[in-house]
């Protein structure tokens, strides 16, 4: 333990400079490292400087969410720094930095906080005993005299002040504290205010790095021409007149396509662009949309896996007082984060050093170790800043860093990876397309009796390392979540799933099985209170439990919405969802332009636990709903003969400035622990402006992208 301790040491002193204050992570953190790879012990996440500086090891990527803010506050809550002293890094990858739930290095399903809730706190509070101790010590006075604040252990007695860098060698030489004793919510002096990014300065000033940002000595800019078809192989190519282009360092076959290395981007991309590839596009070439989406609804109409039984839907569908049946279409979406993918490769003999921005260190190390010929210990993982994630950077097959590490193998030179905007939008792993079909009923009384809802679409987790535990009884969770929980008080409901499979890759996009499951159950469930004659918002709250916290962020939001209270020409709609344990209702206010969906306003109402940066919930949920007024109103990848049609911005586009809604955000006051607050914003914006369209217009939208319907 010794000899790794100093190793640490030695290691995070090139890191970040100065003294290291390590200490334990919380029992279950150490649970999930035992039998991990540790390349340190668990002793890893404050460091002091002589001058009082503290730069706090984050082990969560920061792709905008925050996470370089809200954990430090976790810290600093116990520790009461001076904030304006603290810095942040990103953790290298050891088993100490593993997730709190999982064995190994995540950053995903809006769980940093949550998470991280215990564990940073318990990391705070330890530091603040060994340097109150310190100081104890020596001044040759009690401990229980002594209290911390802005970055100073004071004795009030005496007038005695030491800084925090004062004391760290002494701090770090004593035995590390038991179990430590943390502030009561009533004590708070960070958690649940407004406070500043600490990522804003860097962002703004240029300074921060992303991946694009990385060069090396001698590095080479590696351009990859992949197949045009999904699962495509290359038959033969030409490259004599590629590579006679002025600086153009070699063109080389790997197992994705052809790879060309130059000396900048456009010299790799000119050159890719003369290349000439005989393709054998195999079976993915058959695929074309129309033709899935006929395929999927059929398949629809036929039961499936059951995810979830109660009572006997058919039988309660037959004795209903009034049915509604429905089909629903929701698209293929690509991630399309503002940063393309890049990875920088540097291979060396019996060491591999990357930088990208990944959500997803273990996986991404264990893949390049894999393909490098070495141990996971020697890879190291420099994470940058990610220009946008939204689960396409936590790849559970690694692709885009196994793919660089090939590369760099080929080469033989350190070499920079770029996807460009058309290959990420054309070659990347989509947010599944779905097909659901529904029935529903009501009794006399208009209380929902039956519900019968079959899902069709790709399974995400299976073949990966997280089927072991989310796909039971051949049903994925994500395909399923959102729609097997529904919370409504229904006697009858039924839900299935069929997973086909086809060459398409699929993988978590923001918000997951919830990304179409709510808009399906929360349309549904609209429909049935207007063929009850109830208004939506006293329908929902009558048929949910007494105790749920659905009802709470239901009655803020019609509230602050001034629900139904419009001028002529203009409708609300409204939807409530929960997703990753935060609950979060959307009211939109819509009307048409020209034949168009106009959404003027989004009212939020968000219960996600304790807030620890109010600033920062209120930027996700803004971020949420314009990430998914994207996907609704625009969003759709579709494929012709196997070939993604979508290139870029111009026929995907994102919401713009002209289209964005004002969001006005209302948090619930909760005792509750923190849950997630990236994602849960996502999946009610949509059912929520379909709901107002159908109040407008009499018109029920079941398929996405809404642009494809005619409303005039």
């Amino acid at each position: 333990m010794n000899m790794t301790r100093r190793k640490f040491l030695k290691d995070t002193a090139a890191l970040v400079g100065g003294l290291v204050i390590g200490f334990h992570l919380p029992a279950r953190g150490r649970a999930y490292a035992a039998g991990m790879e540790a390349a340190y012990p668990p002793d890893a996440f404050i460091h002091i400087a002589p001058d009082d500086q503290i730069t706090i090891v984050v082990n969560k990527s920061e792709m905008g969410q925050g996470v370089y803010t809200s954990l430090p506050m976790l810290i600093n809550e116990e520790l009461e720094a001076d904030w304006d002293r603290i810095s942040v890094v990103s953790a290298p990858v050891a088993a100490v930095y593993n997730h709190t739930h999982m064995p190994m290095q995540l950053t995903g399903g809006s769980s940093s906080v949550s998470s991280s809730w215990d564990q940073m706190r318990q990391v705070g509070a330890a530091a603040r005993v060994l340097l109150i101790r310190a100081a104890a010590e020596k001044w040759g006075i009690p401990e229980k005299e002594c209290h911390v604040e802005n970055g100073q252990v004071i004795h009030a007695k005496s007038g005695r002040k030491a800084g925090y860098g004062s004391l760290a060698e002494a701090a770090s030489k004593l035995p590390l504290p038991g179990k430590v004793e943390l502030k009561q919510p009533a004590d708070f002096k960070l958690i649940g205010k407004a406070t500043r990014r600490l990522d804003t300065p860097a962002k703004t000033d240029g300074s921060a790095v992303f991946g694009l940002d990385v060069y090396l000595p001698g590095m080479l800019t590696v351009l990859i021409a992949r197949s045009p078809v999904f699962g495509g192989k290359v038959k033969r190519y030409n490259a004599d007149e590629a590579r006679r282009q002025r600086g153009v360092h070699g063109i080389y076959q790997v197992p994705t396509g052809i790879a060309v290395a130059a000396d900048g981007f456009w010299t790799a991309k000119t050159a890719r662009d003369l290349l000439q590839i005989e393709w054998d596009e195999g079976e993915g070439a058959r695929l074309s949309t129309p033709e899935m989406f006929a395929e999927y609804l059929e398949l629809a109409k036929k039961p499936g896996l059951i995810a979830r039984h109660d009572g006997d839907a058919v039988q309660g569908l037959k004795a209903a007082h009034k049915t509604v049946s429905a089909e629903y279409e929701v698209p293929y979406l690509a991630h399309a984060a503002m940063e393309p993918l890049n990875v920088v490769v540097d291979l060396k003999p019996g060491h591999c050093s990357i930088w990208t921005g990944t959500q997803a260190q273990t996986m991404d190390r264990a893949a390049a170790a894999r393909v490098a010929g070495l141990k996971p210990e020697q890879v190291e993982i420099h994470t940058t800043f990610l220009g946008g994630g939204f689960g396409r950077r936590a790849n559970p097959r690694s692709d885009f860093v196994t793919e660089a590490v090939q590369v760099a193998v080929a080469v033989g030179k350190p070499v920079k990876v770029v996807w460009t905007r058309e290959d990420d939008m054309q070659g990347g792993n989509y947010r599944p397309m779905w097909a659901d079909h529904i029935e529903a009923g009501i009794d006399g009384d208009g209380k929902p009796v039956a519900w019968k809802h079959t899902i069709v679409g790709q399974s995400i987790v299976e073949g990966t390392p997280f089927s072991a535990f989310m796909v039971h009884a051949g049903i994925d969770a994500t395909s399923v979540e959102g729609a097997a929980t529904i919370p409504y008080l229904i006697p009858n409901i039924e839900v299935g799933l069929h997973s086909p499979k086809n060459e398409v890759p699929v993988q978590w996009w923001r918000s997951v099985g919830h990304s179409h499951t709510a808009f399906v159950v929360e349309t549904m469930m609209d429909e049935l209170a207007r063929l009850a004659g109830r208004d939506p918002v006293a329908y929902r709250l009558d048929f949910l439990p007494a105790d749920s916290r659905y009802r709470g962020v239901l009655k803020l939001a019609s509230e602050k919405s001034g629900w139904g209270k419009l001028p002529a020409g203009h409708a609300h709609g409204i939807a409530v969802h929960q997703s990753f344990d935060s609950y979060v209702a959307h009211v939109a206010e819509v009307s048409l332009e020209d034949g168009r969906i106009r959404v003027h306003r989004v009212v939020s109402a968000v219960d996600c636990g304790m807030v620890v940066n109010p600033d920062g919930v209120r930027q996700q949920i803004e971020s949420a709903i314009v990430y998914g007024l994207s996907a609704a109103l625009h969003g759709e990848i579709t494929l012709d003969k196997g070939r993604v049609v979508q290139s870029n911005f111009n026929d995907y586009p994102p919401l713009r400035f002209s289209e964005m809604p004002k969001v006005d955000v209302h948090i619930v006051e909760s005792g509750m622990p923190p849950s997630g607050i990236g994602e849960p914003g996502t999946p009610p914006i949509a059912p929520a402006v379909a709901n107002a369209v159908f109040a407008l217009t009499g018109k029920r939208l079941r398929r996405m992208p809404f642009g494809q319907e005619s409303l005039a």
